[in-house]
C-alpha cells in the first residue's frame, strides 16, 4: 500500500511514534461473488482496503479505493462494522493503529484488474469458495460480517 502524502507529512513531525489512522475495508458483492485482491507488498489475499483521507467519508473512501485498486465502479450500500485493530509496527519502524470501517459495496461496472500497482491480481471469488481463497482469519471475518449482518447505516445516493 502506498503511503498517502498526509501521513508522510505527519511522519516528518512525529517520527515513528504511534499514529491513529482511519481505515476502510470494501467488501464488494456481485451476484454470488466477492471482489478479492492479492496485495503486491505482502502477497496476502484481501478485499480492497485503504486509508481514509482527511475530511473524507469512509463510504467515499471505500468506493475510491475499489476504483483505484481494482478498476471497477461500485456503490457503498451500508456500514457493516467499525472495529479497532491491534497496534502494528511496519518494517521501517513506523507504529500505527487503525480504526477500520467495513463497508459493503455493490458492483456497478467494470472488470476487476490490478489498476494501480498495489495488487498483483483482482478477481471475483464465489462466496461458496471463500473458505479456500487463502484469506486470513481477520479478512474472512470482515467479509462474513458484511455478508451476514444488517448494516448499521445505509448510504443514500
Amino acid at each position: 500500500m502506498a503511503t498517502p502524502d498526509f501521513i508522510l507529512r505527519l511522519r516528518e513531525k512525529i517520527g515513528h511514534d504511534p499514529l491513529w489512522l482511519i481505515g476502510v475495508t470494501a467488501v464488494v458483492v456481485k451476484d454470488d461473488s466477492v471482489l478479492l485482491v492479492e496485495r503486491a507488498d505482502n502477497g496476502r489475499i484481501t478485499p480492497v482496503t485503504g486509508i481514509v483521507d482527511p475530511g473524507e467519508e469512509p463510504a467515499t473512501a471505500a468506493v475510491r479505493e475499489v476504483e483505484e485498486e481494482a478498476g471497477i465502479t461500485s456503490e457503498a450500500e451500508a456500514l457493516m462494522w467499525v472495529h479497532a485493530m491491534p497496534p502494528m509496527t511496519f518494517s521501517n519502524g513506523d507504529q500505527a493503529q487503525f480504526l477500520d470501517h467495513v463497508v459493503r459495496c455493490r458492483w456497478t461496472g467494470g472488470d476487476p484488474h490490478p489498476a494501480d500497482g498495489e495488487n498483483t491480481r483482482a478477481w471475483w471469488c464465489p462466496i461458496s469458495e471463500l473458505e479456500n481463497a487463502g484469506l486470513g482469519d481477520d479478512m474472512r471475518e470482515r467479509i462474513h460480517v458484511a455478508l451476514t449482518r444488517e448494516g448499521s447505516a445505509r448510504f443514500e445516493t
